[in-house]
C-alpha cells in the first residue's frame, strides 16, 4: 500500500509541477508534509537543501530521498518512477504538438500565459523557505529574539556575492556551509 501511495503522490507532483524543480516545491511540500506527514517542515527544508545541492532535478531527488526514507530501495524506485513517468509522456506529446502547431497564435499565448504563474510558484516556495530559515518553524512572529541573524547574514552575503560578482553557486554553498557550521557550533 505504501508503494502505491508513494507512486501516486510523486506521479501527481511529476504531472503538475510545471516550470521546473522550484515550482514543484509547494506540491512536494503539500504531499510529503501536509497530506501524508512523511516529513516535518524542518525535514522538508533539509530535503530541499540536499535536493538542490545534489545533481539532478529537485523533484526527482526529493522523490528518491522520500521513497528511501519511507520504504527503502523499493520506495525510492517507485517514487522516482512516479515522478518521471508523467514528464516522459508529456514531453513526447508536447514535442509532437509543438513541431506540428508551433506557428499558431494560441500556442504562443498559452506559453506566455504560463510564465507569470510559474514565477508565482517559485516565489511562493522561496518565501516559505525564507521564513522557515529566518524565523524557524513558528514562522514570522514579530519577536526579535526568534530571528536567526546568522541565517540572514549568510543569505545577504550569498545573494550579494551571486548577484554582484557572479561567483560559482557551488562555492557560495560550500562557503555558507563552512561559515554556518562554524557559527552555529560556537553559539
Amino acid at each position: 500500500m505504501i508503494y502505491l501511495q508513494l507512486f501516486w503522490s510523486f506521479f501527481q507532483i511529476g504531472l503538475f509541477s510545471f516550470g521546473g524543480g522550484m515550482a514543484a516545491m509547494p506540491l512536494i511540500q503539500n504531499q510529503v508534509v501536509v497530506l501524508h506527514g512523511w516529513l516535518s517542515l524542518t525535514e522538508f527544508t533539509d530535503l530541499i537543501t540536499i535536493s538542490e545541492m545534489t545533481p539532478g532535478p529537485i523533484a526527482v531527488n526529493s522523490a528518491t530521498f522520500v521513497g528511501t526514507r519511507i520504504a527503502g530501495m523499493g520506495g525510492a524506485l517507485v517514487s522516482t518512477l512516479g515522478c518521471i513517468l508523467p514528464s516522459c509522456f508529456i514531453v513526447l506529446l508536447l514535442a509532437w504538438l509543438y513541431s506540428r502547431y508551433n506557428e499558431m497564435v494560441v500556442i504562443r499565448g498559452v506559453l506566455a500565459g504560463l510564465r507569470p504563474t510559474v514565477v508565482a510558484l517559485i516565489l511562493s516556495a522561496g518565501l516559505s523557505i525564507l521564513v522557515l530559515s529566518f524565523w524557524g518553524t513558528d514562522g514570522f512572529t514579530g519577536n526579535v529574539t526568534s530571528i536567526d541573524f546568522i541565517a540572514i547574514a549568510l543569505f545577504a552575503a550569498g545573494l550579494f556575492l551571486l548577484r554582484r560578482f557572479k561567483l560559482n553557486p557551488i562555492l557560495i554553498m560550500l562557503g555558507s556551509g563552512v561559515i554556518g557550521g562554524t557559527c552555529y557550533l560556537l553559539i
